[in-house]
């Protein structure tokens, strides 16, 4: 997992599998970067992730409302068909963009 910040936007490049094993320290060095940077618009970039269960879900509707309550936009790219389809599922298509 890296980060990018760059005119307001900080991007989360994220990668491997997103589980209930590895999360929670995704969400706690996120949280950080968003709180620090206070950007305009948070991107999640899963172009390199293999994998995403339910955890995935909660950590995309967790940084959603971190970053909502900031004033911050969300924008989350390179998902799989598949998780995107979960993600969708969860509601999400109605508040965040979709690359």
């Amino acid at each position: 997992m890296r980060f990018d910040f760059s005119d307001k936007v900080l991007t989360v490049f994220l990668s491997g599998e997103i589980d209930h094993h590895n999360a929670g320290n995704i969400r706690q060095r996120t949280d950080s970067e968003i709180i620090k940077c206070s950007p305009t618009l948070l991107v999640l970039d899963f172009t390199d992730v293999t994998f995403m269960d339910s955890s995935g879900v909660g950590l995309v509707i967790g940084r959603y409302k971190l970053a909502k309550e900031i004033g911050c936009n969300t924008a989350v790219t390179g998902v799989s068909a598949r998780d995107k389809k979960i993600l969708m599922m969860s509601g999400l298509q109605n508040k965040i963009e979709f690359r």
